[in-house]
């Protein structure tokens, strides 16, 4: 019989994940609430923010050697109040205080600890601190703390403002016309970061961010450059071969920790899955590379079957660790291979190359490929369909051979912003392969948002877990749910899905927006203030909460002839407009809307008994250029489908600024029309 634990903590309380992780550290650890603050200014007690996520490894690793250490402890307990947040579910603190540690270090990362004022004004801070080191740094902090206090207020101030500045937007007020010249700056400057071997960018750590592959996809095809293009095909193809890509069981880790893809940061997201299905997807609509259509589809079937649960709403994460070791879920040796598949394990070998190029380690080799299927065909004198069988065969045994083995830890709450990325990805999979499932697997996630997640049919949450939802929305969960629904409403034609983007824009405008600025907090005005309120722009790994919702205000314009939401998504761009030609990839999204701007951008209405048919042979072709509402019969609260129902017609109109053509009844017709992008 296991005995009880030796410590316990109050985040045995809380659902998280990580938090559950530390419940046992002998750390007093609280969660963030008013009494623990208050706590600590009645104490008058510093505090330690420590930030991190359930799937990062060095948070795991600064666990283990710091926190479950007792002498640590003691020194933490003594002499701080000891926060532990999970950055996934407070994003909102994590913002502030990583802005504190990157103005104080040049850095930021996690785990992120940040030693603040008893009132959260933070005066110190870093990401990984080793054990003595990190003893060294507290024990200097209490000393400061209490032998030169005025000074450490003083930081403390400077710092803060400086938090609060780093972020500031200035509403332009002179209108500047966008033009070209904007979009061939910026891939002109971004271009010089390429990486013309590995694609992506020319650095390690490598991450692939999935919005500035998407951005450069739909500027390329509004002003073709071979440069872009080249990169795009090397970059995708790259992402798909490396081990960044689990090669048996589909979808992708977090990054690579070298230039080449090779050795990933083991760790699965839901929302780098589910933006990589969206590219992919896309990207297969553009040429109709079949691995374009494999990557994803195999990433779906890695989100369906790891990361979805019962009721179709879809869980954060894997771990990159299993038994405590990095990565030992997905490597192999040469020796189980070769006992696995003694007839096939010269066929493994090139194909995985089980050699110089896939050794990792400790006798384990990294599955990644470096061959086409014509080439491994070529040098086994067999067909590249034979090839591509054999893998699957490989691939269906080495899976289930895995599937015994320890698994990753799973992060099982579930993140409304992130599962509105994983929806959108699904309709972008149906749109450009026609299967129902997909289309099915959204309006399930969509469905239990619309039933769990809605407080008086227009507030969200933000995370749900064990049926039971937590903590208010952020601008992400508005954005990414008001993005995912308008597409689901044009997709579907189900108008409930409109209705509900509309009320969820709407209360953005009423409880996030900033007059002053023309952009949208990342808080709401309602809830419980921190010391400063950021506002999120610049484009990461996910694209901006103001950059999602401006592209969807834009669209939303489109849609139901509101001026106020294109003027308002134009006003938000113009604001960031001077920092997009210069830095470009964090951008991007924003470069996204950019385009929109420079091109003939279309309203597409379909309408009569066929539209459904028409609308989804439409939906095949790579249209990142309008938008598409349809319906049997006319739609009096809709203006592009007032008044244009004809009996026994199916018709198209093609409109630009809502002024249209004459209806098209050819598909084709509506295509070349379509294809008239500049």
């Amino acid at each position: 019989m296991s005995s009880s634990p030796k410590f316990t903590n109050d985040l045995i309380h809380e659902s998280s994940p990580y938090l559950l992780q530390h419940a046992h550290n002998p750390v007093n650890w609280q969660p963030w609430n008013k009494s623990v603050l208050q706590q600590a200014i009645e104490e008058n007690k510093p505090i330690i923010v420590s930030i991190g996520y359930s799937a990062c490894h060095w948070c795991h690793v600064m666990e283990h050697e710091s926190f479950e250490d007792e002498s640590v402890a003691k020194i933490m307990n003594e002499h701080f109040i000891c926060i532990k947040i999970d950055r996934e579910e407070r994003p909102d603190i994590d913002q502030v205080y990583m802005s504190a540690v990157q103005l104080m270090t040049g850095q930021g990362g996690w785990p992120l600890n940040c030693i603040t004022m008893p009132d959260g004004r933070p005066f110190y801070g870093g990401t990984y601190f080793k054990k003595d080191q990190w003893k060294n740094v507290l024990l200097q902090l209490v000393a400061l703390y209490k032998d030169d206090h005025h000074k450490v207020i003083e930081y403390a101030e400077r710092l803060t403002e400086g938090v609060h500045s780093s972020e500031i937007i200035e509403k332009v007020t002179i209108a500047q016309p966008f033009t070209t010249d904007q979009l061939k700056k910026t891939i002109e400057n971004w271009s010089d970061s390429f990486d013309p071997t590995y694609g992506g960018p020319n650095r390690a750590p490598k991450f692939m961010m999935p919005n500035t592959l998407e951005f450069l996809l739909y500027a390329n095809y509004f002003r073709p450059n071979p440069i872009v293009k080249d990169h795009l095909e090397l970059t995708l193809k790259k992402m798909a071969f490396g081990g960044i890509y689990d090669q048996v069981g589909g979808g992708f880790s977090r990054y690579s920790v070298d230039q080449t893809w090779k050795v990933p940061h083991f760790e699965k997201m839901l929302y780098d899955n589910a933006q990589l299905i969206s590219l992919y997807s896309k990207a297969y609509q553009v040429d109709n590379n079949n691995l374009y259509k494999r990557i994803a589809l195999e990433t779906i079937g890695f989100v369906c079957r790891e990361l979805m649960q019962n009721d179709g709403f879809f869980y954060s994460a894997l771990d990159a660790d299993s038994e405590g070791i990095e990565g030992k879920f997905y490597v192999w040796t040469k020796e189980k291979l070769q006992q696995l598949f003694p007839e096939d394990f010269n066929f493994i070998s090139n194909y995985y190359h089980i050699d110089s190029y896939g050794y990792w380690e400790h006798e384990n080799y990294i599955l990644m490929r470096n061959k086409s299927e014509k080439e491994i065909a070529k040098h086994f004198a067999i067909s590249e369909e034979e090839v591509q069988q054999k893998a699957i065969n490989i691939n269906q045994s080495l899976l289930k051979h895995r599937e015994k083995r320890v698994r990753p830890g799973l992060d099982d709450k579930m993140l409304t912003s992130w599962n509105g990325l994983m929806i959108k990805a699904l309709l972008d999979a149906y749109n450009a392969f026609g299967d129902q499932e997909h289309l099915t697997l959204a309006l399930r996630a969509a469905n239990f948002i619309e039933q769990n997640l809605f407080v008086d049919d227009q507030k969200l949450f933000h995370s749900y877990k064990n049926g039971k939802v937590a903590i208010a929305g952020f601008l992400e969960d508005y954005a990414c749910i008001s993005e995912a629904f308008t597409y689901l409403f044009e997709v579907s034609t189900d108008p409930k899905w409109l209705e509900i983007s509309l009320k969820l824009v709407n209360y953005t405008r009423t409880n996030f927006y900033d007059e002053s600025s023309g952009m949208f907090f990342f808080t709401d005005k309602d809830d419980d203030p921190l010391i400063t309120r950021k506002m999120e722009v610049m484009d990461n790994v996910i694209p901006s909460s103001n950059s999602i919702l401006a592209n969807t205000l834009f669209k939303l314009g489109k849609i139901t002839n509101e001026e106020f939401y294109i003027e308002t998504a134009q006003q938000m761009l113009l604001n960031v407009s001077s920092q997009l030609t210069q830095f470009g990839s964090s951008f991007s999204n924003w470069g996204i809307l950019l385009t929109h701007q420079l091109i003939n951008y279309y309203e597409v209405a379909i309408i009569g008994k066929n539209y459904n048919l028409i609308k989804s042979e439409l939906r095949k072709s790579y249209l990142p250029h309008c938008v598409i509402v349809c319906g049997e019969k006319a739609n009096n609260d809709l203006t592009l489908l007032k008044d244009r129902y004809k009996p026994s017609k199916t018709l198209i109109y093609v409109c630009t600024n809502h002024t249209c053509n004459q209806p098209y009844e050819k598909i084709e017709d509506v295509i070349t029309q379509l294809q008239r992008i500049r």
